[in-house]
């Protein structure tokens, strides 16, 4: 981040960063609305979201609470109904190790929240004792009398994901090149584009071809864990030997780490070329 050498050694405040991570695929390896879809024994879900990405009818991430308010297969949701998904999400592996780390890295503090367009009483029943309600914002419901899902609360999908990251920042306070975003797909482009723009560090953690060229770094493993390296290396300025002494520390090997960049390159004839070529084979 721009200015880290000269920040990082004055006063508390400049030790203070804020760390935004997705839910969905970028803490775990399931999509809710798949998992609600095959506890409701509904079919084509995926079908069913692609259809409305194609037709740009909400935005993306949004498609889920989009089902739950206008599907006839999802009306009959209720609150207990998307809990039960959440105790059924499987988890990367050591997310609550990583939410203890961050609370003090070499004398700072990054304050961990989970903002993502899943339902939050889904992200609160998996992330149950591992990240505090309070610091999950997701996908909230308004139900009726019957339990009916009625309306929407909040929707942080799209720009909305950028909307509740400044309302945290300027809670937290932080500055703005002081904020970390861990994603995994098309739904945080907005959110990727706005802390890149304000200095901040973008990290992908899966191969989404929109998204890596974005984020400043991709991070591809099954451990929550190793998005730290990126912030080790960034932030704090480590040294890959400084890196893997503090994983040893806390029991882990870096056993493979490949830094990979793939320029994918595709060559298409110029109009002027085939016209050469053509006369060539005349």
């Amino acid at each position: 981040m721009k200015g880290e050498s000269v920040l990082r050694n004055h006063d508390g405040a400049s030790k203070k960063y804020l760390l935004v991570s997705d839910f969905d695929q970028t803490l775990s390896f399931h999509d809710s609305g798949q998992v609600l879809s095959e506890l409701l024994g509904v079919p084509d879900f995926t079908e069913r979201v692609a259809g409305l990405e194609q037709i740009h009818l909400v935005q993306q991430g949004g498609e889920l609470a989009y089902l739950l308010l206008h599907d006839p297969d999802f009306r009959k949701v209720r609150r207990e109904h998307l809990i039960e998904v959440g105790k059924r999400i499987r988890l990367k592996a050591n997310i609550s190790l990583l939410s203890k780390l961050l609370n003090n890295i070499d004398g700072r503090q990054f304050t961990f929240y989970v903002v993502s367009a899943a339902p939050e009483e889904v992200i609160q029943s998996a992330l149950e004792g591992i990240v505090s309600p309070e610091h999950i914002y997701g996908t909230r419901f308004r139900y009726d009398a019957s339990g009916e899902i009625q309306s929407i609360i909040r929707l942080p999908a799209g720009y909305g994901k950028v909307a509740v990251l400044e309302d945290l920042r300027a809670q937290v306070p932080i500055a703005h090149d002081r904020v970390i975003y861990v994603g995994d797909g098309s739904s945080d482009v907005h959110v990727m584009l706005h802390v890149n723009r304000l200095d901040g560090l973008t990290i992908a953690v899966s191969e989404n071809r929109y998204l890596t060229q974005i984020a400043r770094r991709t991070v591809l493993s099954d451990n929550a864990l190793t998005v730290i390296v990126p912030i080790l290396e960034d932030v704090l300025g480590w040294d890959s030997i400084r890196i893997r002494s503090f994983f040893d520390s806390h029991g882990f090997a870096l056993r493979e780490w490949d830094k990979v960049r793939t320029d994918t390159i595709t060559l298409c004839p110029t109009a002027a070329a085939a016209q050469v070529a053509m006369s060539s084979g005349s």
